[in-house]
């Protein structure tokens, strides 16, 4: 199988309002990521400006229709699309979420939590053997945010993502904003969450912003991608690359799309933060 390898620099999602100006220069970014969903046709605009953008820089493609949590198997035919995109564009880093997102022929536009079972464990690695397999190539499985806990459920998350990885080869993609988020909302210590999990697995970190809400019984928190990462997720990931070193580092931004200037202002903090070995706080503004 092919290996996933991005660099170990901060890289931001590729959106088509940006494209003028990274075609004029986009310094200090190590790499590019798209949804596949968003490529599937056979040609036009957006594989235009893919095909430009690809020319020039490293390319994690992050798929989010895969439902590699379902309970009734993948779709043959969009696990084959996918597979059609990853031969054209040939990725660093092709990636996808612990989560499902259909039901025989429903398909939701959301990434729904899974019970972490045996049962589960079992149809998860068996699902993510089939992408590898079809693929030729290593994936990333991501970790959720997440807003309910299963009362089925009897395995840690992070010991279920490293079984995972265990059983199948596979690699992580860790999302930092996630874990904030998750830990927020069930009243556990992100850091405890952190000091758990297999970060020799991890290939590639996402962080994003995220919206909160004031409950009666406390805050909850939306992993919304429509705002700059927040102050404690910054704190978070320095923490990880003192621990584990500089990591290929995502900036998602995905709703209310800012400039691009301050999209690369985001990814700029992220590269400090990278190339201080997590020291780097202090001198983001």
């Amino acid at each position: 199988m092919l290996p996933a390898f991005l660099p170990p620099l901060p890289g931001v999602g590729f959106k088509p309002e940006h494209f003028a100006a990274i075609r004029e220069g986009a310094a200090g970014i190590g790499f590019f990521e798209v949804h596949a969903e968003n490529y599937m046709g056979a040609g036009g605009l957006p594989h235009a400006m893919l095909g430009a953008i690809r020319a020039d820089h490293a390319l994690s493609i992050h798929g989010v229709g895969l439902s590699i949590g379902g309970a009734r198997g993948l779709d043959g035919d969009h696990l084959s699309r996918v597979k059609r995109l990853c031969d054209r564009y040939q990725p660093e880093s092709f990636s996808e979420h612990l989560a499902w997102s259909s039901h025989g022929a429903e398909y939701l536009n959301d990434l729904l939590p899974l019970p972490y079972t045996e049962e589960t464990l079992r149809l998860v690695c068996d699902h993510v053997d089939q992408v590898q397999a079809v693929l030729g190539r290593r994936i990333l499985l991501e970790n959720p945010a997440t807003y309910l806990r299963f009362a089925q459920s009897t395995i840690p998350e992070t010991e279920f993502l490293g079984e995972v990885a265990r059983r199948t080869g596979c690699g992580l993609l860790l999302d930092v904003n996630n874990v904030f988020v998750s830990c927020t909302n069930h009243g556990d210590d992100p850091r405890a969450w952190l000091a758990a999990c297999p970060l020799h697995l991890v290939g590639e970190i996402h962080l994003g912003g995220h919206d909160a809400e004031e409950l009666p019984l406390g805050p909850l928190l939306i992993d919304s991608h429509g705002a700059a990462v927040a102050d404690p997720v910054w704190e978070l990931f320095a923490a990880v690359i003192d621990r584990a070193g500089a990591l290929p580092t995502l900036v998602e931004w995905d709703n209310d799309l800012p400039d691009w200037p301050v999209l690369a202002a985001e990814a700029a903090r992220a590269g400090e933060i990278l190339a201080g070995g997590g020291h780097g706080l202090a001198h983001a503004s």
